[in-house]
């Protein structure tokens, strides 16, 4: 493992790649202890670029180097574990590099390595570097011929990208070991990080597909042996995800085959390698028994977005890392379309389509709230195009992913849905086969469309999560509404100063009588981009909005494109004072300062025709009590308005259930912090669970109610109107146990004993472990019974525990915790096993994790280092949990502080978690 002193890298010092590799043959003599690759790279002068001929390499063994066919002597190279140069080389060469490697003994799961006896490889970001020497950047783009060669009995399946050409038997040698080999070539160029192999004891799921234009394809999904029955959903999305790029981006499959290869030690969640995807196993296998809802969605998404990655990302590629939310963002964006329209098809009516999408809607911003706001506002803030990294691994961040979703999304608001098909044509007309950066994204969407987004930009170059404080007033005399809205954004490292960014926030007025309001904007232009009062823009590009210029009727939402730090934009024709749904369908990821009362609340959470601001609404009334009850208000005062809204949407027999259930949880722990200047975790899990159990009390007979309508008989099937029904009735339930009824107790292990699918059963269990139940351990016992032999059942086995609630009386969950650490079946090995227990430990149980007594830091921060000894890149993740350190008490400062500087004096300690924990000091 390297050790040396972290370097910064600017993305202001790029420059081109003084050399390029046209073409590079990889031949492969693969065994577990000792593999032999030997590369043959042609190489050429850039022109456009200057400097020496260096190659990268990290913790090589070289044994062979040949210019040209001639074996180099010692001084006329230098190499190192990390480097190898050559002193003097001609404009055009061919250059064979052999290294030796020993995967089995490669526990960071990056560059080529073993797992369950099988080989594999994950090259993103910088993993290539550890198989051979090479200019292992993204702008290197070069064609591949792999030719791999094993023992056939071990290794019966040898796979690489691109397509098979050859294939073949070995003489036995001397011990009788007959080998064979395979030879792979990918038409297309690419990058290193695309780079894969796989070979080992795998059998596939195949299915033929016909692409649009005619082609015959081959589809596989590569499992080891007793595996394929988990495999039919994921091949089902591969075919729903090739069918919808080709009917809403016009984008074909490219290859002969696309192969799916299942792995249960991955970092990540999955790699989209030009036609051979290595995915973790938890994107890949589902079936009733072992996976729930949630993770029949995921993996629905997860397959989509790496195969959408085959154009936004691979066809296309980044320049620089710093670029990573070009193909990331853009693709986050493609999968979440893909998973709201897939929703949306298997919907009863266009009705349940429209709330199937807005369900997706509000799924995806709970995440980005939960996990990117904090990031945005920590020590890791960042751009969501870096300017500066240690260490790319740790760049793999929800800004990056789920931010960089919600810029692209902004500009497909601003240029609608046909102009955003439109400019991403540009895009690939432009840039098929480039390396190419965001700027240039950008450039295509504008110059399609003929907009100006020069202050769009910002959004890639400023960190932080602006807030719009917004005020209304209403002229009864004039009949005209006026929202005045200011736009600021807090400092970040780094960035001490923000410019205004180009924000489009959609908005809506309700009347009296909770209609929505024909909307007539003053001084507007039909279409987005009209001037509006003092610089605004107003027009609902995509939903056929116009201003008041147009010919068509008024619309109810308009979409005001903010661009100057303050602006007033008027509504003419409003007789009566309305009440602004601000933000409608979360148009921008900001957060949205109003003074709403909580009767507006109410009123917006029984009216909005904005699905996600009427769960919008319901979220603030929410928060408002649960920081009122930490403050010491009284619980049933706090919650009287919530506890009546609740109730009438609980008993709205018209709304969706799948709706209901988002709208009846309460918002997260980690939420709730961010609203507080010092955070005490025990306070805000006391107050969040006082209204929890007032709720669960009055509305007793109501959970009880729905738990028992909402039971299906029919067996089970991911289909998104049962799961819709599954998912109320098991917070229902949740409720029901809450309240403290033996019943529900009884309920909560009838249901877990007798449901014939995971989401039902794990939702009891959850319901029981969160319980005084005296269910509770002989129910956690069976499950550790029936499921030991699922490795992904059983992370949810050991997620349960980390994250339980302490019920009166009982020892703090970090004995539990520990305890678990020394069970037959956990592993800081594998990065799903270890993110299970120690991961949701820290990041999902607040109130245990922040004991005051610092016991958690202190788990915390041995099991870090014992993971960074072995996964650098896992253990970093993990290390992200004390970022917000100084936001807690005193106290729990003084412990943070002392744990993370314990990290930082580990010499050996990695450069992933030095840069992290060196940030988090350094605030």
């Amino acid at each position: 493992m390297r050790t040396d002193e972290p370097v910064t890298i600017r993305r202001e010092d790029y420059r081109p790649a003084a050399w390029l590799a046209e073409r590079i043959e990889l031949d492969f003599d693969l065994d577990p202890e000792r593999t032999v690759v030997t590369s043959t790279t042609a190489y050429r002068r850039n022109p456009d670029g200057d400097g020496r001929f260096v190659l990268h390499g990290d913790e090589l063994a070289l044994t062979d180097i040949r210019l040209d066919g001639r074996a180099l002597a010692s001084d006329e190279y230098a190499c190192t574990a990390q480097e190898l140069s050559i002193h003097e080389t001609p404009d055009r060469f061919t250059l064979q590099v052999t290294t030796a490697l020993c995967p089995a003994q490669n526990t960071s799961l990056m560059g080529l390595y073993v797992s369950g006896g099988n080989f594999f490889t994950q090259c993103e970001a910088e993993g290539f570097r550890r198989i051979t020497y090479f200019p292992d950047r993204p702008d290197v783009m070069a064609r591949y011929v792999v030719t791999l060669r094993a023992d056939r009995e071990r290794f019966p399946v040898l796979l690489s990208n691109g397509n098979l050409v050859d294939s073949g038997e070995l003489p036995a040698d001397s011990a009788g070991v007959v080998r064979h080999w395979a030879r792979w070539a990918d038409p297309f160029p690419k990058p290193s990080y695309l780079f894969a192999l796989v070979a080992g004891r795998l059998t596939a799921t195949e299915q033929q597909l016909r692409t649009r234009s005619g082609r015959d394809v081959l589809l596989q999904v590569w499992v080891e042996p007793g595996n394929e029955d988990k495999t039919a959903h994921a091949m089902r999305s591969l075919v729903h995800a090739i069918r919808w790029d080709e009917e809403r981006f016009g984008l074909e499959l490219d290859l002969d085959r696309f192969m799916i290869v299942a792995v249960g030690d991955f970092n990540m969640g999955a790699m989209e390698n030009k036609g051979l995807n290595v995915f973790n196993t938890k994107y890949v296998f589902a079936t009733p028994r072992i996976a729930t809802d949630a993770d029949f969605a995921n993996v629905e998404s997860v397959v989509g977005h790496e195969y959408f990655h085959n154009w936004t990302g691979n066809r296309v590629t980044c320049r620089d890392w710093f670029q990573l939310t070009l193909k990331e963002g853009l693709t986050v964006l493609r999968d979440q379309e893909f998973s709201a329209d897939m929703l949306a098809a298997e919907s009863a009516s266009p009705a349940a389509a429209a709330s199937a999408r807005a369900v997706k809607r509000i799924e995806d911003v709970r995440l980005l709230r939960a996990a990117q706001f904090p990031e945005d506002a920590g020590p890791m803030a960042h751009p969501i195009r870096p300017e500066a990294y240690q260490e790319i691994n740790n760049f793999y961040t929800v800004t990056i992913y789920e931010k960089g979703a919600e810029v692209v999304r902004m500009l497909q608001t601003l240029v609608g849905r046909d102009g955003f098909r439109k400019g991403l044509a540009l895009y690939f007309e432009r840039h098929d086969g480039q390396a190419v950066t965001c700027d240039d994204f950008v450039a295509a969407i504008a110059d399609a469309n003929g907009r100006d987004l020069t202050r769009f930009e910002r959004w890639y170059s400023q960190a932080g999560t602006p807030r719009l404080a917004i005020t209304a007033t209403h002229d009864p005399a004039a009949r005209s509404f006026t929202l005045q809205v200011e736009q600021r954004c807090a400092a970040s490292p780094g960035q001490p100063r923000k410019a205004p960014f180009h924000i489009p926030l959609a908005v809506g007025l309700l009347g009296p009588d909770g209609r929505d309001l024909p909307l007539v904007l003053r001084n507007a232009r039909a279409g987005a981009g009209a001037e509006s009062g003092r610089g605004g823009g107003a027009g609902a590009p995509g939903s056929g909005a116009q201003g008041a210029g147009g010919s068509a009727a008024p619309a109810t939402t308009l979409v005001l494109e903010l661009t100057e730090a303050t602006q007033s934009f008027v509504f003419d024709d409003v007789d009566a004072a309305p009440i602004p749904s601000l933000l409608r369908d979360f148009s921008a990821p900001v957060i949205v300062e109003y003074p709403y009362t909580a009767d507006e609340l109410a009123f917006l959470l029984a009216h909005d025709a904005d699905p996600f601001n009427r769960w919008e609404a319901g979220q603030r009334l929410a928060t408002q009590a649960i920081l009122a009850i930490v403050g010491g208000a009284d619980t049933h005062a706090a919650g009287a308005n919530l506890l009546e809204a609740l109730a009438r949407l609980l008993r709205d027999p018209l709304l969706d259930p799948a709706f209901k259930q988002l709208a009846l949880t309460m918002p997260a722990e980690g939420v709730i912090a961010e609203h507080l200047p010092v955070v005490d975790p025990s306070l805000v899990r006391d107050a969040r669970d006082a209204l929890r159990a007032m709720l669960a009390t009055a509305l007793r007979d109501d959970w009880r109610g729905s738990f028992e309508t909402l039971a299906d008989p029919r067996p089970y099937t991911p289909d998104p109107a049962l799961a819709s029904r599954r998912a109320l009735r098991n917070l229902a339930l949740d409720y029901w146990v809450m309240s403290g009824d033996g019943r529900a107790f009884e309920a909560a292990a009838s249901q877990f004993g007798h449901a014939d699918n995971m989401t039902d059963r794990q939702a009891a269990l959850q319901s029981l472990v969160n319980s005084p139940a005296p269910q509770r351990e002989p129910a956690l016992a069976a499950f550790a019974r029936e499921f030991a032999d699922e490795p992904l059942a059983m992370d949810k086995w050991f997620t349960l525990q980390a994250t339980m609630h302490r019920q009166p009386g009982e020892p703090p969950v970090l004995e539990r915790v520990r305890a678990l650490t020394g069970h037959p079946l956990f592993s800081i090995r594998n990065p799903n096993r270890a993110r299970a227990l120690i991961g949701s430990f820290a990041n999902g149980n607040l109130a245990e994790f922040h004991l005051p007594d610092g016991s958690g830091y202190r788990f915390w921060a041995g099991q870090v280092a014992a993971i960074d000894a072995l996964n650098p890149q896992v253990a970093a993740r993990i290390a992200r949990a004390l970022d917000r350190w100084r936001k807690f008490t005193p106290q729990r400062q003084a412990a943070m502080r002392a744990a993370l500087e314990s990290l930082a004096a580990i010499p050996a300690l990695s450069v992933d978690v030095r840069e992290i924990v060196g940030k988090a000091l350094a605030t």
